[in-house]
């Protein structure tokens, strides 16, 4: 049943079209994902679905028996009250029947007579009554439920009695997000959810939301998140919503193939109308009434074609490329015995070794200090104890998720140029171009622009550093998932040295080799990736059997996995030759047949009937090989 419609909702501020023809239908109980790249309108849909915004044009339908309930991702959650307190607030009719069951409790035990009979007789009435909405509204829960959900999102008791006024922005989000789930919605919007929670928090946030009863609808750029979650993606792009059913990682493969199909309808199409208007043209150049009649029927003809429109091409960063200017020794980082502490201990007996090359991950709970040890490692804080060296020839990158190193008065252009002076105006304007800075963009204050875009401003800075070490401290938070997808790329090719901060289990997955899980008292090493990690802490001993039977390899075995590993790769060259010569001999097919049909236009050619059907013959000829290369070149790829 459809519990929420919008149906042709437009939006615009001034010239710029943010929602152009948005269309989607949620059913009651769906997991749908809204994802698309940073500024396509995702927030100011839910904002219009909330009543926040009103839309320009067309209708929203929700059902008037469903509540909503929303978690913006820039909410700040202004409260004089304990966290504690605030939670209580969710539950204020739950309150006032406890007040009521409380008086009732007192009128019944007064001492019974004749005299208040009445009123004895009315309170027990009553107090089994109230006693029953109590119990039908979770009246005996609602506490434990409450301890449940701020533990499950990194609340102890102890945090109980903090005050939210003193409480960082990330935390009052976490705040926002406890009273959202208590209140449970029939109809529940999140917008980026998992930013300011840590990995055990976003688990159990996936955990929770599997098993809600109600309809979800999750804005995130989280994909792990996602696939775990999502039975449906919506895709926001240029202004309108494509569909898919799956979850993200379906998504991209139905949206590959739907793209390759509709690409490629697309250009037939253009290529026919293209020859369509060519005859059209030197119909008309003949300038005889005969072939004016012709050309007026062809364009009658093609007016009538419903023209295929060009499948959306999502705008994404090109071009990261991170190089080393010199080659770093083989021990990069080196560790032994540190130890930091502020009010509480963040770490201490804390042993790392990086070498050249390694592309290493630290995780840990929110407030374990991993953001003080990459100060510590910078010089800019020192350990209360213990070593940290840095190795020969080491040059260190780092990327501040909080971006404080940039110059809010600055224009985008002179924040990079006053880095880089030694570029010229066009390589600078390049650089930020293929960062999706162009044109007036660049003449942006920095204070002006988005989180996703001071993101791509420190990405290209550290890309025109050249350092061979970069420290990266949650690189992928606010980039949308095309620049997610493209830092990696780019981190999974650099030559240099990569140690990283990150609650992204789909880049961690992706990118890490090794993983340091810091704790209060060091940091235990897996090396692996994510998965790796979540296996080997589930089941320690799973991998030990596999690594013992890789040891006990004979010589002939190896030389074996080598040589069939050059064959792998000798038999991938010669289907890429194949796909290669496939692709020339379709293009020179597809020239020859164009030629053909200019050639049946020609007066000469069109009033000659033997040449006309000479030609034709030749034309069905090459058509028919076109459309065999076409099958071959398909199962190739």
């Amino acid at each position: 049943m459809i519990i929420l419609s919008c149906k042709n909702i437009h939006k615009s501020y001034g010239t710029d079209i943010i929602l152009n023809d948005i269309n989607l239908n949620l059913n009651e109980g769906e997991k749908v994902g809204l994802i698309g790249p940073n500024g396509a309108g995702k927030s100011t849909l839910f904002k219009i679905i909330t009543g926040q915004l009103e839309e320009d044009l067309g209708n929203l339908f929700i059902d008037k028996n469903k509540s909503i309930g929303y978690l913006s991702q820039h909410l700040s959650l202004e409260s004089s009250n304990s966290i504690y307190d605030e939670m209580l607030t969710v539950f204020r009719e739950l309150l006032k029947l406890e007040k009521k069951l409380s008086t009732l409790e007192n009128i019944m035990n007064q001492p019974y007579n004749d005299n208040n009979k009445k009123q004895y007789d009315k309170a027990i009435k009553d107090y089994t009554t109230y006693t029953e909405i109590y119990n039908n509204k979770g009246g005996y829960t609602y506490k434990a439920e409450i301890g449940k959900v701020l533990s499950g999102l990194g609340f102890n008791q102890d945090d109980y009695d903090k005050n939210i006024s003193i409480l960082s922005g990330g935390q009052k989000t976490r705040i926002a997000l406890c009273k959202l789930l208590l209140v449970k919605p029939q109809i529940l919007l999140l917008d980026e959810p998992t930013n300011h929670l840590d990995l055990d928090a976003i688990e159990w946030l996936e955990d929770y939301l599997k098993m809600y009863k109600g309809t979800v609808l999750i804005i995130s750029h989280d994909r792990y998140f996602l696939d775990a979650i999502t039975s449906k993606t919506l895709e926001l792009i240029n202004g309108h919503i494509n569909s898919y059913n799956g979850n993200y990682t379906q998504y991209i493969d139905l949206k590959k193939k739907n793209y390759d199909t509709q690409l490629k309808a697309y250009n037939l199409q253009q290529t026919e109308i293209k020859r369509q208007e060519e005859i059209i043209k030197r119909f008309k150049s003949f300038n005889r009434e005969k072939s004016i009649k012709a050309a007026e029927s062809r364009q009658k003809a093609l007016d009538k074609i419903e023209r295929i429109e060009q499948p959306d091409k999502e705008q994404k960063i090109d071009h990261i490329i991170f190089e080393t200017q010199i080659k770093s020794g083989n021990d990069v980082l080196h560790i032994e015995n540190l130890s930091k502490k502020f009010n509480k201990v963040l770490f201490q007996n804390l042993d790392l070794d990086i070498k050249r090359g390694e592309r290493t991950a630290i995780i840990g709970e929110n407030g374990r200090g991993k953001t003080t040890l990459f100060k510590i490692i910078m010089d800019k804080l020192k350990a209360d104890s213990g070593t940290c060296s840095i190795g020969k020839n080491v040059f260190i990158g780092y990327y501040d998720q909080e971006q404080s190193n940039l110059n809010l008065n600055k224009t985008v252009l002179d924040e990079v140029w006053d880095d880089f002076p030694e570029l010229t105006t066009t390589e600078i304007r390049s650089y930020l171009a293929a960062f999706l800075f162009q044109n007036d963009d660049i003449l942006k204050k920095v204070s002006d622009l988005s989180g996703g875009e001071k993101c791509r401003i420190n990405l290209l800075k550290l890309m025109l550093s050249k350092s061979n070490f970069l420290l990266l401290d949650e690189p992928t938070n606010h980039l949308d998932i095309m620049s997610r997808e493209a830092l990696e790329d780019a981190l999974f090719n650099y030559d240099g040295t990569v140690l990283v901060i990150s609650h992204d289990r789909y880049f961690l997955n992706k990118v890490i080799n090794k993983i340091y899980e810091l704790t209060e008292n060091g940091a235990n090493e897996y090396l692996g990736n994510y998965s790796y990690y979540i296996e080997k802490k589930e089941n320690p001993l799973r991998f030990k059997k596999d690594n013992s039977e890789l040891s006990e390899k004979t010589k002939t075995q190896i030389n074996n996995e080598k040589k069939k590993k050059r064959e792998i790769k000798k038999l991938e060259k010669e289907q890429k030759l194949k796909i290669q010569n496939l692709e020339d001999s379709i293009s020179n097919i597809e020239n020859l047949i164009l030629k053909l049909q200019d050639d049946l236009c020609r007066e000469d050619i069109y009033s000659d009937p033997q040449k006309s059907e000479t030609i034709n013959k030749m034309l069905i000829e090459k058509q028919s090989k076109l459309d065999s290369l076409y099958e071959k070149w398909e199962k190739l790829m």
